[in-house]
C-alpha cells in the first residue's frame, strides 16, 4: 500500500468529479495576475481572485516557475474564507491530472515510468508522479536480496493494481521483464542451431559449469568444455555478468536444452602435438596441479604432461610430489611417452640430470671392495650407504658362508663400518648387490684339500635330525653323520646315541 498524499484523495476525487462550476473540489483554469515571494495570485473568473502559496511554484534552484499572465490549472480548495479570499492549489490540480493520466494509461495497457525512491517493508516505493508500491517479488525475474541497489534507478513498470479513490497503485517490473524475455526467447530460438557461435552473458556459476543467458533462454557451458587445459572450478575463468562467445554443441528445440562449448571455438592443440613434441625432448612448463601420484605440468595452453612421483628423483624416495614441487613452479622435464589417442604425455624430471646409477658401474667395478657404514638392518640383509641416496644390499645369504647368520641384527649394529665386495649393479632396477662372505675364499671350494677323503676329524653335534646328526667341523663347514653310520649296531633313534653339543670323531667320506 502506498502513502497517498497529505490530503484525502477519495474526498478530493469525489468533489472534482461531481462539480462542474467554480466551487470547492473543482479543477479550473486561471490566469496569474500577481507573483510575490509568499503568494501567487490567480484570477479564475470568480468575483474575487484566489491565492496559492508561492512554495508550490519553487523550482530546485529556488526560482518561481510562473510569471504574471501565465495560464495554469488550479484546484479550488475554498471559495471564500473568513477574509473573503479564494484558496487554490496547483499541487492538488497536478496530482489529479497525474491520476487521470495513470488511469488512462492502465485502460490502454500502457506502461508507466518512474524512479525508485525508497525502501519500504516488503518492497520499494516508486515515484511515477505519485507514490506507487513495487513488491520485492516483482522487482526482477529472480528474487533480489539487496533491494537497496535499485534506489535512484529509473525503469518502466506495468500497473498490476490500481485504485484511484483509495490512492493505491501496485507496480511490477518482473511482468515487463518476463514479457520481454519471452519475446527475446522466440527470436533466439529461431536463430539457434547446432554449430553456431553465439554471444551470451554468464548468469550463474556452479561447480560443474556456467549457465549462459543467450537471450531469453539459458545454455549450459560445462566445465569440461571451457578450456582444452585443466580447470578446477569455473570461477577461475568467469564471473557472473561476464560476456562470453560460445559455440552451440547440442540443441533440443522440444526441451529447449542447449549445451555450449568455449574451447570448441579454437582448434584442439592436441592436433599438432606430434609436430611440436617428441620422446626424449626436453621441455619446460608450469606446475598446475598436484595429486598423490604426481604433478601435472602445463606445457602450453591445453597441453599438460604428468610427472609421476617415481620420475622425480633418481635417488630420493618421494612419498608425495609436494616434497619436490608446488603449484605455480616452473620446471624442466624430459618427455618419456606421448599417447595421442588418450591425450597423455608422460614426463620425467629426474631425466634432466645424469643417472647416478650409470656412474656406479665406473666407480664401483664388479669385484671391487668397498668400505661403508650400515644405514639400515632388516631380516633379509644389511643396507650400506654407498652415495647420497644410494644404498647397497648385503643379502643375508651373502653375509657368511655358514648358515649361522639367520638374523643380521644378531651380528651387526646400525652405523657399523664394514667391508663388502661388489657383486652386481642393476641400473634399470636400481639395485646394488654386495657380499661380505665373498671377501674370503669359499671354504667348500677347498674342502677336499683341507679334509681328504678318509681323514678322521673332530667336531661337535650341532643338530639332531630323524635321519642323522649335523656335526660342526669348523666355523664354515658342517657335515652329516647318517643314522646308518652312527654305530655298527642298528640305531632306531639318533637321540638315543647322540645329543646336541656332543664331541665326536668321524671319518670324512664322499
Amino acid at each position: 500500500m502506498m502513502d497517498g498524499a497529505d490530503f484525502d484523495f477519495e474526498a478530493l476525487l469525489n468533489e472534482a468529479e461531481t462539480n462542474n462550476s467554480i466551487e470547492p473540489g473543482k479543477v479550473v483554469q486561471g490566469r496569474v495576475v500577481m507573483v510575490t515571494k509568499d503568494f501567487v495570485t490567480v484570477d479564475i473568473g470568480y468575483k474575487s481572485e484566489g491565492m496559492i502559496p508561492a512554495d508550490e511554484f519553487i523550482e530546485m534552484d529556488g526560482t518561481i516557475s510562473v510569471k504574471e499572465g501565465d495560464t495554469i490549472n488550479v484546484y479550488v480548495d475554498e471559495l471564500e474564507d473568513e477574509e473573503g479570499t479564494i484558496q487554490l492549489s496547483k499541487d492538488k490540480a497536478e496530482k489529479l491530472k497525474i491520476w487521470d493520466e495513470i488511469e488512462a494509461a492502465c485502460a490502454r495497457g500502457e506502461l508507466v515510468e518512474g524512479v525508485i525512491s525508497s525502501r519500504v517493508k516488503g518492497g520499494l516505493t516508486v515515484d511515477i508522479g505519485v507514490k506507487a508500491f513495487l513488491p520485492g517479488s516483482q522487482v526482477d525475474l529472480r528474487p533480489v536480496r539487496n533491494l537497496e541497489r535499485y534506489l535512484g534507478q529509473r525503469f518502466q513498470f506495468k500497473v498490476i493494481k490500481f485504485n484511484k479513490k483509495r490512492g493505491n497503485i501496485v507496480l511490477s517490473r518482473r511482468a515487463l521483464l518476463e514479457k520481454e524475455r519471452e519475446e527475446l526467447k522466440g527470436k533466439t530460438l529461431e536463430n539457434l542451431e547446432q554449430g553456431k557461435v553465439v554471444d551470451g552473458i554468464i548468469k550463474n556459476i556452479t561447480e560443474y559449469g556456467c549457465f549462459v543467458d543467450l537471450g531469453g533462454i539459458d545454455g549450459l557451458l560445462h566445465i569440461t568444455d571451457m578450456s582444452w587445459g585443466r580447470i578446477n572450478h569455473p570461477s577461475e575463468m568467469f564471473n557472473v555478468g561476464d560476456e562470453v562467445r560460445v559455440k552451440v554443441l547440442k540443441f533440443d528445440p522440444k526441451s529447449e536444452r542447449v549445451s555450449l562449448g568455449l574451447k570448441q571455438i579454437s582448434e584442439d592443440p592436441w592436433l599438432h602435438v606430434m609436430e611440436k613434441y617428441a620422446v626424449a625432448q626436453r621441455v619446460s612448463g608450469k606446475v598446475v596441479n598436484l595429486t598423490d601420484y604426481g604433478a601435472f605440468i602445463e606445457l602450453e595452453e591445453g597441453i599438460e604432461g604428468l610427472v609421476h612421483v617415481s620420475e622425480m628423483s633418481w635417488t630420493k624416495r618421494i612419498k608425495h610430489p609436494s616434497k619436490m614441487v608446488s603449484p605455480g613452479d616452473n620446471v624442466d622435464a624430459v618427455i618419456l611417452d606421448i599417447d595421442i589417442e588418450n591425450k597423455r604425455i608422460s614426463l620425467g624430471m629426474k631425466q634432466i640430470e645424469e643417472n647416478p646409477w650409470e656412474r656406479l658401474r665406473e666407480s664401483y667395478p664388479i669385484g671391487s671392495v668397498i668400505r661403508a657404514k650400515i644405514r639400515n638392518i632388516t631380516p633379509f640383509g644389511l643396507f650400506l650407504g654407498i652415495e647420497d641416496g644410494i644404498d647397497g644390499l648385503v643379502h643375508v645369504s651373502d653375509i657368511s658362508w655358514s648358515t649361522k647368520v639367520k638374523n643380521p641384527q644378531d651380528a651387526y649394529n646400525k652405523n657399523d663400518e664394514v667391508e663388502a665386495k661388489v657383486l652386481a649393479i642393476d641400473v634399470e632396477n636400481q639395485r646394488f648387490s654386495l657380499g661380505i662372505k665373498q671377501l674370503s675364499e669359499d671354504p667348500w671350494a677347498v674342502v677336499d684339500r683341507r679334509y681328504p677323503i678318509g681323514t678322521v676329524i673332530q667336531g661337535k653335534v650341532s643338530k639332531i635330525l630323524d635321519f642323522g646328526a649335523i656335526v660342526q667341523i669348523d666355523d664354515e663347514i658342517e657335515g652329516l653323520v647318517h643314522i646308518s653310520e652312527i654305530s655298527d649296531e642298528k640305531v632306531d633313534q639318533v637321540s638315543s646315541v647322540l645329543h646336541e653339543g656332543d664331541a665326536v670323531k668321524a671319518k670324512w667320506s664322499a
